[in-house]
């Protein structure tokens, strides 16, 4: 009797013998149950946050851009389905705005992770005082963004340092933020001051989680530092290149403060943004409505755009 009572108290315990017992099982169970409400407790504040502060805005914009109303009347504003995006598509403030945006983004993107990619390469050398080059190159992003703006506005005055060292090498003072010709320019300088450094160290972090043992191989294959960079590094930097991409095409795409704050839009809309327009619309000619059928076409072309960053670098980050 013992000895069958002791078959039976084990086949309760044990369902297969590659199995632990079954309350080792149920333990494990709990545990991953616990894990997995401390999961959710910690994430749900963040994904409020994202359905008040994401979602439901673009629900809204999206809702009325299929209505029109007086501004500041009381009447509710009458269903137009899609008569918005009509009238805007047929305004030529409206594409100067989307090609001056398209513009800036399609020279500022490359130029920042370039410049991002080679300093973050050169830092994770062995060079004295590298610490505090990083320091010295990230610390533009810790200014917040209307501190840098007001920074460079002072510098870039007809009065202003730069001008004054211009003018010492017999160079005459630049009209920076008030010509048409460089006003873009500007604002690539300064958006590159703040974002390059930022970008850096997304990227030196990448770095160093590559694996050494791939450089040791090219290195006993007597792959220079040139055919190494090509053939190790950019391969095994894919994924966070393209995070790196991704948030920073999304970064400038809503640049606002440098364009509110110096330039007003102008001169001559050479400055004048989608984003910087949704706002003109929106608060200073009172048309929320005109404004959200631009942020919605805001929205697709992000979307478009990094749909196609990652088809382009989505595909090799996943092989990996």
């Amino acid at each position: 009797m013992t000895s069958a009572t002791h078959e039976l108290d084990r086949a309760d315990r044990v369902d297969d013998p590659g199995l632990p017992p079954v309350d080792v099982r149920r333990r494990r169970r709990s545990v991953t149950r616990r894990d997995l409400i401390a999961a959710a407790c910690f994430l749900l504040p963040t994904v409020l946050l994202i359905l008040v502060l994401r979602i439901w805005p673009t629900v809204v914009a999206v809702v009325n851009a299929t209505r029109s109303g007086l501004p500041g009347s009381l009447a509710e504003p009458e269903f137009v389905g899609l008569d918005l995006f009509g009238e805007m598509f047929s305004s030529p403030a409206f594409w100067n705005s989307v090609t001056q945006t398209l513009v800036f983004n399609v020279i500022v993107n490359p130029l920042q992770i370039l410049l991002a990619l080679l300093l973050a390469v050169l830092l994770s050398q062995n060079l004295p005082g590298r610490g505090l080059w990083r320091t010295l190159i990230f610390l533009p992003a810790a200014v917040p963004l209307a501190g840098s703006t007001i920074v460079w506005g002072i510098a870039l005055r007809p009065d202003g340092p730069v001008n004054g060292l211009l003018q010492v090498f017999g160079v005459p003072a630049q009209p920076w933020f008030t010509s048409p010709d460089q006003v873009m320019t500007s604002i690539i300088v300064l958006a590159s001051w703040i974002g390059i450094g930022y970008w850096m160290m997304f990227l030196i972090a990448g770095l160093n989680d590559i694996p050494p043992v791939y450089y040791e191989a090219a290195r006993l294959d007597g792959a220079g530092p040139l055919r190494t960079f090509f053939s190790v590094t950019l391969p095994m930097l894919r994924r966070p290149l393209l995070f790196v991409l991704v948030a920073d095409t999304v970064s400038n795409f809503v640049l606002f403060a440098p364009v509110q704050i110096l330039t007003g839009g102008g001169p001559e809309g050479r400055s004048n943004f989608l984003m910087y327009d949704i706002f003109h619309r929106s608060f200073e000619l009172s048309d929320p409505y005109q404004a959200s059928a631009q942020l919605v076409v805001l929205l697709a072309l992000m979307i478009v755009i990094v749909a196609i960053q990652f088809r382009l670098l989505g595909s090799g980050a996943n092989e990996e």
